[in-house]
């Protein structure tokens, strides 16, 4: 994977978001989490990550306002949009979030249905959904089994999770788990015959895709 800068439609707004990142964490520590996205990034421990062609592994996960989601179910609607993100602590995961929530309405009068999905306890993934105002299913995939089955899951080097102790994100809270196992930022657009259309996976979780590129495969 490149660990040079994308061009997506999220590159700007990600660009102003780490400036203030470096007022708010300071350089230094902002440096020691750069260096461990850009080796997460130059590395293969993504090489398996599911592309398009390839049929997506069917799940079905719990919700966090309650209940359970199954893929299966919602491609009998129309294609799916679907998120991995690490956790409510990550500003990139917000940030990605926030615009597939601004694009929600858009998404969906092209027919398609938005989920995204993440380690976190299904508490804080309800807290995280109410308190972004996220009105689309925000799941819970403990012990990341389903992000491993789209070839996404990997164990946080002892650099990043130690610097993020120190920023007071503790992973075993959120996730309920001391595994330190977090899926790659990626997003796919899945078809209704159950194929990915649409693959991005972020092994540099700083840079990923918008709500545009996503509405350029659903109007396509």
């Amino acid at each position: 994977m490149s660990t040079s800068t994308p061009s997506t439609s999220l590159t700007e707004a990600t660009v102003d978001m780490r400036a203030g990142l470096r007022s708010q964490l300071g350089e230094e520590t902002l440096a020691a989490l750069d260096r461990d996205a850009v080796a997460l990034g130059a590395g293969d421990t993504f090489a398996s990550a599911l592309d398009v062609g390839s049929p997506a592994p069917l799940f079905t996960l719990p919700d966090a306002r309650g209940g359970e989601v199954a893929l299966e179910e919602l491609l009998t609607r129309g294609p799916v949009v679907l998120v991995f993100y690490r956790g409510a602590w990550c500003p990139y995961c917000n940030l990605q979030l926030a615009a597939f929530q601004g694009a929600l309405a858009d998404i969906e009068a092209a027919g398609g249905t938005l989920v995204a999905v993440s380690p976190q306890t299904p508490d804080q993934s309800l807290s995280f959904a109410e308190q972004r105002a996220l009105d689309f299913p925000v799941l819970t995939d403990a012990s990341n089994g389903v992000a491993g089955a789209y070839g996404l899951a990997y164990t946080a080097s002892s650099v990043a999770t130690s610097t993020l102790r120190e920023l007071g994100v503790e992973l075993s809270s959120f996730n309920g788990d001391d595994t330190n196992k977090l899926p790659a930022a990626a997003t796919f657009v899945i078809g209704q015959d159950g194929r990915i259309r649409f693959a991005s996976v972020s092994g540099d979780y700083r840079w990923r895709v918008g709500p545009e590129e996503v509405l350029a495969v659903l109007g396509g």
